[in-house]
């Protein structure tokens, strides 16, 4: 008997919980077809290479290279060679300020260097602050290195009889072995403010996520709950407008945002070591603006929502959607231009970059994205205070 009751009891719950999903179809819709369209698009939408680098050569006039951009392109794997330049000066300042990826300085004296035994050095200056790109760099500059060496070593060989018979055979065979192996050898200079490690690099974009997610899910949790308990029918005969609700709730949510903000980038800073090179007014502004925006995109699902359960399918949907293309994992331009476009409508994709650059680097050449933010936001809320203006229409 008593076994019987609770079965009684426990298949009470289990059809009530069931019959309460079956009532919000969109939940079950959500909770389906969401995760797949998000695959679907990762997978039609990532290209899975990356993209050549744009990179300036500098040949100076006395080292006695050819200066043919498709001479250097086959030995550059992964790069495009934009131009051949005879000074450094000016490529290096194009690198500091982010409008090229790749400077290789080459030797102005490798055929001398060779004769007398010695390496010689091609300097490789990139300016990422990214670890993985400065080892993907770092591999493109070997495999150049690798790629010049046989050219060298295939052009020595062809003329080595007539070196031996010039300079002697006891003069030839005093160059090294291992500069006859590897004539040139690339070093790889990082112009970026400092190097960062794994901890550095992704603790500026996971803040970014936090806040997102953070403020989606909690504004969206409380105006739906407002919407199920009948809180809102109250408001619909107070004198309460919709600007003062979308108003008191982005307040009130901000205030907790900015807060944890706060609180993250103190740790961040002294637990963590993350360096804060840019101004921290700049950073708080940039920090609100995606408060502002992740705020906006919660009232939005909220007021499309009929259910708690349904606007918490809906704010990890946004969070799944922004680790595959925000930037957070995969660099966003390896993937094709209309899902970079679907990357670029999430707050957090702008709120990664430019936190990242105001702390790693302490400026930023994206101030595109801080109007993108502005006009994410301007955009959703405008949007909410319709529909729920609708929604609160008085009868």
């Amino acid at each position: 008997m008593i076994i019987l009751q609770f079965l009684t009891r426990l298949l009470a719950f289990v059809g009530k919980e069931l019959v309460e999903v079956i009532r919000r179809p969109g939940a079950i819709i959500s909770l389906v077809l969401g995760p797949f369209l998000i695959m679907a698009i990762f997978g039609l939408g990532y290209q899975g290479f990356r993209r050549p680098l744009e990179t300036v050569i500098v040949v100076p006039p006395q080292a006695g290279i050819p200066t043919d951009r498709g001479t250097f392109q086959t030995v550059t794997p992964g790069m495009n060679i934009r131009e051949i330049a005879p000074d450094a000066e000016a490529p290096l300042q194009l690198l500091r300020e982010r409008k090229l990826d790749v400077v290789i300085v080459a030797p102005s004296d490798m055929e001398q260097q060779f004769r007398s035994g010695e390496q010689s050095i091609i300097e490789v200056h990139v300016n990422v602050i990214d670890p993985v790109q400065e080892a993907y760099a770092g591999v493109l500059a070997a495999q150049m290195a690798a790629k010049v060496n046989q050219e060298i070593i295939k052009q020595a060989a062809g003329e080595g009889q007539n070196y031996a018979v010039q300079r002697g055979q006891e003069e030839a065979a005093q160059i090294p072995p291992n500069v006859i192996a590897e004539p040139t050898r690339a070093e790889l200079t990082n112009e970026a403010p400092i190097q960062t490690g794994v901890i550095s690099y992704f603790g500026p974009a996971a803040l970014a996520l936090i806040l997102q997610h953070m403020a989606v899910t909690l504004i969206a949790l409380s105006v739906v709950r407002e919407r199920t308990t009948g809180i809102i029918e109250l408001f619909r005969i107070s004198p309460i407008s919709t600007t003062e609700i979308i108003l008191g709730k982005i307040l009130a949510f901000g205030v907790l945002a900015a807060a944890v903000a706060a609180a993250t980038v103190a740790l961040l800073i002294a637990a963590l070591g993350v360096p804060l090179l840019g101004s921290p007014l700049a950073l708080a502004g940039v920090l609100a603006l995606v408060t502002l925006a992740s705020l906006a995109l919660g009232l939005l699902i909220a007021v499309i929502s009929d259910s708690e359960r349904q606007a918490v399918q809906l704010s990890l949907l946004v969070l799944l959607a922004s680790v595959f293309f925000s930037g957070f994992v995969l660099p966003i331009e390896e993937f094709t231009a209309p899902v970079r476009a679907i990357g670029y409508l999430l707050p957090v994709t702008h709120g990664i970059r430019l936190t990242q650059d105001l702390m790693l680097r302490g400026w930023t050449d994206a101030v595109w994205q801080i109007g993108a933010l502005s006009a994410i936001s301007a955009v959703l809320l405008v949007v909410t205070w319709l529909l729920l203006r609708r929604n609160m229409a008085r009868a």
